[in-house]
């Protein structure tokens, strides 16, 4: 996917790799590993990873059993995903796959909806993905909910800082986020505004569920996530309102998951 000279200065600070491997954002993956085990076909399918970083959800995969290809507009990310064994992985565009019509089982968009601001952009990503899918086979896409700066900001504290705050407000009343501390523009969905895109790009009757809930926002999600048997406690708390409609927009990621139909 083509993406900003800001996106890239930022992801080549190489801070992509860990995110999701330490401290709270484990709940994030651990959660998208738990549903995507759930909807997936059975192993061996054509899985294509797009935006798929470092390879953190593609080591899995592999692991699992899938034929996975990962595409990356970051060309630290793709050279590291390139050293996991097995796995193919190439710079590629979430606008333009180059990959033949109906060519993958899975097509993954754990990443690039949130990255294109512009409506048109993620339209293009999604019927892209469409088109790659078989039909019966599954998309699942990755997004940010509208209010997750102003949830995360108060959580951290930064929201005393004034251009923390403003952005964070901005975001939610708009969608679009201007971070002054990453740098980039970034684009926060309302669930149903989700599910809306996912049926224009010609994938309707998707499902949602709420990956982290409120735990990421509790201090000592971190401990819980350290502790095996807390872990599954919290993993399985979760499940059991992933999918509740008055707390989707809790979360500070939600899964969103669709079948190709014909």
């Amino acid at each position: 996917m083509t993406v900003t000279p800001e996106v890239l200065t930022y992801y080549a600070q190489d801070l992509e790799h860990d995110r999701l491997r330490e401290g709270r954002g484990r709940l994030e993956f651990w959660r998208t590993q738990d549903v995507l085990r759930r909807t997936l076909p059975p192993p061996p399918a054509r899985v294509l990873d797009v935006g798929g970083g470092t390879g953190v959800h593609a080591e899995w995969l592999l692991a699992d059993g899938y034929e996975v290809t990962l595409l990356d507009p970051v060309p630290l990310h793709v050279e590291r995903a390139a050293g996991v064994p097995g796995l193919r992985a190439a710079l590629g565009d979430a606008r333009r796959l180059p990959v033949p019509d109906q060519g993958a089982d899975v097509v993954l968009l754990l990443g690039p909806l949130y990255h294109v601001a512009e409506r048109a952009d993620r339209m293009r990503a999604l019927r892209e993905a469409r088109r790659a899918v078989r039909p019966g086979g599954l998309v699942a896409a990755a997004t940010i909910n509208r209010h997750a700066a102003v949830l995360d900001t108060v959580h951290l504290g930064t929201y005393l800082e004034e251009p923390q705050r403003e952005a964070a407000r901005a975001a939610a009343a708009h969608g679009v986020m201007r971070s002054p501390r990453r740098g980039f523009t970034a684009y926060f969905h309302q669930p149903d505004e989700v599910c809306a895109e996912f049926a224009d790009a010609g994938l309707p009757g998707a499902a949602q569920y709420g990956l982290e809930g409120p735990f990421w926002l509790y201090g000592d999600v971190a401990d819980w996530l350290d502790d095996p048997a807390r872990r599954t406690l919290l993993l399985d708390a979760q499940r059991s309102m992933e999918s509740e409609p008055s707390l989707l927009g809790v979360s500070g990621h939600l899964l969103t998951v669709a079948r190709r139909e014909s």
